[in-house]
């Protein structure tokens, strides 16, 4: 059966859209068939971050009704065998019902795949519960930014109370320079928010580059976060793997 992953942040900004695809490409490339599933309705960036834009034909409200099977609904992503996407649709207000469905659904997709990677909302509105229904793990992502910080502690708390038991950090955008004009170390954030580090994710510019030239980012010629990346998602496997900043 496979791992249902959702992946939250207190505030936007954060880069957990980017976090999702890159996370899910990483898997994908070990080996692992990997779905990236798109909750945020309305914001939709999801297939900008997979280089996936020109292939987001069905939403998983198309499997929600019943009028296709996840397997129809997805997409195999044309330069990264294993990773497949779900897209959102444009507008989404979820009914008490679709709690059930949703589950349903992710039933399906753990039949399917070995990993499910879903992007959820930024807050705690009625989405970002709904896409914790089925939720095996949740990863926070936040910055060093107190204000990003402070919503990763309540995003922390209320996916806790929604019953989800592995809850981990991943602390991005990271300049160490910055931490040490601050005298501040990557343990006050996990302090902070209470919640056990999975990864840091440096501060590179081929995050940027790599999506204005609709290329995935472990494709990217410059890797100095692919790599960071690629060590949280071998964390996510179960292996240990040393940070390479601290």
């Amino acid at each position: 059966m496979g791992k249902i992953i959702t992946v939250a942040s207190g505030k936007g900004g954060t880069g957990k859209t980017t976090t999702v695809a890159a996370l899910a490409s990483c898997l994908a490339a070990l080996g692992n068939k990997t779905l990236c599933l798109d909750f945020d309705a309305g914001m939709r960036n999801l297939d900008l971050s997979l280089c996936m834009a020109d292939f987001a034909v069905a939403d998983f409200m198309d499997v929600l009704s019943g009028r296709q099977k996840v397997m129809d609904a997805c997409h195999e992503h044309p330069r990264i065998p294993n990773l497949f996407f779900l897209a959102a649709p444009v507008v989404y207000e979820p009914a008490e019902s679709d709690f059930a469905a949703v589950r349903l659904m992710l039933h399906a997709v753990r039949n399917r795949f070995d990993y499910c990677f879903i992007d959820s909302p930024a807050g705690i509105g009625p989405v970002f519960r709904l896409a914790h229904a089925g939720a095996d793990m949740s990863i926070i992502v936040t910055t060093g930014e107190l204000p990003a910080m402070r919503d990763a502690q309540r995003t922390a708390g209320e996916i806790r109370e929604l019953g989800v038991s592995e809850v981990r950090l991943l602390v991005n955008r990271v300049l160490p320079k910055n931490f040490k004009q601050v005298r501040a170390t990557i343990d006050d954030v996990i302090d902070t928010v209470g919640v056990q580090l999975l990864g840091v994710i440096r501060e590179d510019n081929s995050v940027f580059l790599s999506l204005h030239k609709n290329t995935p980012l472990i494709l990217y010629k410059r890797k100095l976060a692919a790599y960071d990346f690629l060590d949280a998602a071998r964390r996510v496997t179960g292996k240990f793997v040393p940070l390479r900043v601290r």
